[in-house]
């Protein structure tokens, strides 16, 4: 393989689950010898697989796929603009495939190339939801069931979704939430859920940028009783600096990051311990080989990880966020969406739950295919979801 080659580069989409995700495979001059990344920037799918087929492609194929380092960062900067949520998410989408061959080529798993394991599964949280306490309790209970010890918990979705009987004549079309509602019945909601549960599972909850900085402080104050695992993205990217305040107020612990797009976003937050835990989408910063820089340098702050898991990562993508999950000594939580027949017919290899456990099959690279006569039966349908135009009761619209 010495002169080993990068034959194609081309976006894959499908829709098993119902959600637009983007796959990219990596073709070699050496038969047999491809990898696969996720790309998925579900709300932009199509301009991700341009990126991918009339850019990324033109520029790689002869390169040798060895040098992910160099092909990492020669694409971020080849468009001389960068750092955007399209872009990063191509690019990831080759730098995963890379690592995928890397791993193909050593007969090894990816974890292995980052120094093996220091666990042997992931422990995952999974989704409760409901319209009233005792609803969301329920499915915690089932979960429990389930082997599960680590649950988010939201009430209505984000921000409530409380029905908005208030809206000014004329009012655009959106997903309406009240955040005076919606803060006042989170804490209602977890002094139920440890009257009921007790205190021996974890509890999450994701805010989602939906409450202004005081307000998410007075939220983050108000459930300290209530012992969270973590406090999700509590404050918009936009409002970082509060954390500062948050951090000196309250002793809830703190989840942040999901929708930045360059790892850098985290320095402040890492550097001056003002977060516990990283949420990072990690095709949306472009891929593995940023994603392990960043866990080692949280590590250095005793900042743990907890990668973005939910429906719009393809289970490519959830194959990566494991390996890093066993090779990191400081993971905290894998985010598990779980993953219906059609993905895992589409994809085989992907990673198995067992018991509130994630594991990996040991095979080598990510371990992970994708069947492309059956992707193709599961057309992606392009459209921008309504729960990303959020509003306030008068119709005010807010960043979600």
């Amino acid at each position: 393989m010495n002169n080993l080659k990068i034959k194609d580069v081309r976006a894959i989409l499908t829709a098993p689950a119902g959600i637009d995700l983007v796959v990219v495979k990596v073709e070699t001059n050496e038969p047999e010898l491809y990898g696969l990344g996720c790309a998925t920037f579900t709300q932009r799918a199509l301009a991700v697989q341009t990126a991918v087929d009339s850019y990324l492609k033109p520029f790689l194929v002869g390169k040798d796929p060895r040098r992910i380092e160099d092909i990492f960062q020669s694409s971020m900067v080849n468009s001389y603009w960068r750092n955007g949520p399209v872009l990063n998410n191509a690019i990831s989408g080759v730098d995963m495939a890379l690592w995928d061959i890397k791993g193909k080529m050593a007969n090894m798993p990816v974890y292995e190339l980052f120094g093996g394991k220091c666990r042997e599964a992931a422990a995952i949280y999974r989704h409760a939801d409901g319209s009233e306490p005792a609803e969301v309790a329920e499915k915690v209970k089932e979960f429990q069931e389930q082997g599960l010890h680590y649950i988010r918990c939201q009430m209505g979705g984000y921000g409530g979704r409380s029905a908005i009987n208030r809206k000014p004549e004329g009012a655009l079309p959106g997903a309406y939430f009240d955040a005076d509602a919606y803060e006042r019945s989170i804490p209602i909601l977890f002094s139920y859920l440890r009257d009921k549960i007790g205190y021996e599972v974890e509890f999450l909850h994701d805010v989602h940028e939906r409450l202004t900085p005081v307000r998410a402080l007075g939220l983050a104050k108000a459930l300290e009783p209530y012992r969270l695992f973590f406090l999700e993205d509590a404050l918009a990217p936009e409002q970082i600096e509060w954390f500062r305040l948050l951090r000196q107020q309250s002793a809830t612990p703190i989840a942040m990051g999901e929708l930045f797009n360059n790892p850098n976003e985290w320095k402040m937050l890492v550097s001056e311990q003002l977060i516990d835990f990283i949420r990072v989408h990690i095709s949306q910063i472009g891929g593995l080989t940023p994603a392990r820089k960043l866990a080692i340098f949280c590590e250095t702050y005793g900042i743990r990880t907890a990668w973005h898991g939910p429906g719009d990562v393809s289970p490519v993508g959830h194959a990566a966020n494991v390996h890093l999950d066993l090779a990191s000594p400081n993971f905290g939580i894998q985010e598990w969406a779980g993953l219906s027949e059609p993905l895992q017919e589409v994809f085989p290899g992907c990673p198995e739950l067992k018991k509130g456990y994630v594991y990996l099959n040991d095979q080598p690279g990510l371990g992970i295919d994708i069947d492309e006569k059956k992707a193709a039966k599961y057309p992606c349908a392009n459209k921008v979801p309504e729960w990303t135009v959020t509003r306030l009761p008068d119709g005010t619209l807010v960043r979600p």
